[in-house]
């Protein structure tokens, strides 16, 4: 039986009181017995997070009662036991690193395709206006090792603040195409939509909840392998079912979240 709800979660939204909110958030979710990671940043909040799914939700409501959050989604995952092993409460430049500082999610975000319509685009080879759709990963290398969907492009970044470079290498890729951003939970192909989007890329959606969320609504159609995931579980399969047990502290070790940052 998996006892344990796992979450992950993200908003960009203007935080002015990062540092009160740390400390809010740091003691409820050790009253709650959670472990993950939460982020703080300027430009908004990620969270990794499992305990019992009493808990969970229950911290999820508190995040939901503060209006910059109300419409916060998450990602639903149920594993045997739990997977990280450790609490952090972390304040930071950015909640997923990308060292471009004009990329402001939380003043305008990219548009963005649900998983049931972009699984209805790929199963015709096509969007509704009959443009060709290519699929972007904009996870690192290893990451895309472990699974990815048909024919995605996968620059091979090591880190995501390498992505803005690899898209002025690339960009001649994606002309004529719908491109569809794709990553773990939303977070960075939010981020790499929109700088797409600047630099000229006519035709540029998210993919609405990343992987995660694709999975969780129509399954593993047009996707091989599975998704990485920085905790214990190690891969999620289509079915969300973990391919590991173990605790970790990998969501703190994850490159792009860069906790010395």
């Amino acid at each position: 039986m998996q006892e344990i709800l796992n979450i992950a979660a993200y908003k960009f939204v203007a935080i002015d009181d990062a540092l009160s909110l740390q400390g809010e958030l740091r003691a409820r979710s050790h009253s709650l017995g959670l472990m993950g990671t939460i982020l703080l940043a300027p430009e908004g909040i990620n969270l990794f997070l499992a305990g019992a799914a009493e808990a969970v939700r229950g911290f999820v409501a508190l995040l939901h009662a503060d209006a910059r959050f109300a419409d916060l989604e998450t990602k639903e995952s149920w594993s045997v036991a739990q997977p990280f092993r450790r609490m952090l409460v972390k304040v930071k430049r950015e909640i997923i690193r990308m060292d471009h500082p004009a990329i402001q999610p939380a003043a305008g975000r990219a548009p963005g395709v649900e998983a049931q319509t972009l699984k209805r685009w790929l199963d015709q080879g096509h969007d509704d206006a009959g443009q060709p759709i290519v699929m972007l990963d904009t996870r690192n290398a290893f990451e895309v090792d472990h699974g990815t969907f048909e024919g995605a492009i996968d620059w091979r970044i090591e880190k995501f603040t390498e992505f803005p470079q690899a898209l002025l290498d690339h960009r001649d890729q994606l002309a004529g195409k719908t491109v569809v951003s794709f990553c773990t939970g939303g977070i960075r192909c939010e981020k790499a939509a929109i700088l797409m989007r600047e630099a000229g890329v006519a035709d540029v959606l998210q993919l609405e909840g990343g992987i995660l969320k694709y999975f969780e609504q129509v399954g593993g159609a047009h996707y091989r392998g599975d998704c990485f995931v920085f905790d214990g579980r190690r891969t999620l399969g289509p079915d969300l079912a973990a391919s590991g047990n173990a605790a970790s502290a990998r969501a703190a070790e994850d490159p792009d979240i860069a906790i010395k940052q």
